[in-house]
């Protein structure tokens, strides 16, 4: 993945690149993607049409954020959207740290991102799929849940809204059983900045507000990995 086409201000300098074998060095150069001088920390699953990128990059100007859209025209809408908030903002180097690409999420994860790579996961508004033969398509389910532990680190959080009570409840009750998360106290919810501006910046968030609908939050952190058991040494015969 060349993510230096994306975040292009802070892809690494050539000179901080290590040097390939010197016959191969040229050809390295043309198909290496560029390295960036950090990692993409915050991703936003189904950004839908980026209000939550756009409301967070200015908050957190040297953290990385991706929005991931399956659909394609909106998916072109926010980078067009997002390239013209970093000519707007040249001078001050806003918004040079958030990008959005087409990804289906449920199927290639893993592909994007490292092992502990991320340190907070929104999932917000995500499409109810009401009709029962439909819930295994939720964002959120057991096996989903554990790909969300695979790349958030420990400490990480999964920020999850709804307007739909019982999808709140799906989601929390898949979160709550999953060994590797537990849901944040009131009080911690209370004190994320995230959450407020996940509440009121996002399309449908706004959506919800006009229509004077409930929204329905709820946060889980991604606990520490428990150590590997020792093993057991074991004699000849193979008595332990």
């Amino acid at each position: 993945m060349d993510w230096a086409t994306y975040y292009p201000n802070f892809a690494a300098p050539e000179d901080d690149i290590p040097e390939a074998d010197a016959e191969n060095n040229t050809k390295a150069k043309a198909t290496t993607p560029k390295q960036l001088v950090k990692d993409v920390e915050i991703a936003d699953i189904g950004c839908g049409f980026g209000g939550l990128l756009v409301a967070l990059a200015p908050r957190m100007p040297d953290t990385l954020l991706l929005g991931m859209e399956i659909r394609t025209q909106v998916t072109e809408f926010v980078q067009d959207r997002l390239k013209a908030l970093r000519q707007q903002n040249i001078e001050t180097g806003l918004y040079q740290n958030t990008a959005c690409i087409r990804a289906n999420t449920m199927k290639f994860l893993p592909n994007f991102f490292k092992r502990h790579q991320l340190s907070k996961l929104f999932l917000c508004f995500p499409d109810p799929h009401f009709k029962t033969r439909k819930h295994k398509a939720r964002i959120v389910s057991t096996t989903l849940n554990s790909e969300y532990a695979y790349v958030l680190r420990p400490g990480g959080v999964v920020y999850t809204i709804t307007d739909v009570e019982d999808l709140h409840r799906w989601m929390v009750e898949h979160f709550t059983v999953h060994p590797a998360f537990e849901r944040l106290s009131e009080m911690e919810q209370d004190a994320d900045e995230c959450v407020e501006v996940m509440k009121i910046e996002t399309e449908e968030g706004k959506k919800v507000e006009r229509n004077k609908g409930n929204k329905y939050v709820a946060c889980f952190r991604r606990m520490e990995d428990p150590p590997w058991p020792q093993s057991t040494k074991c004699d000849s015969e193979g008595h332990i």
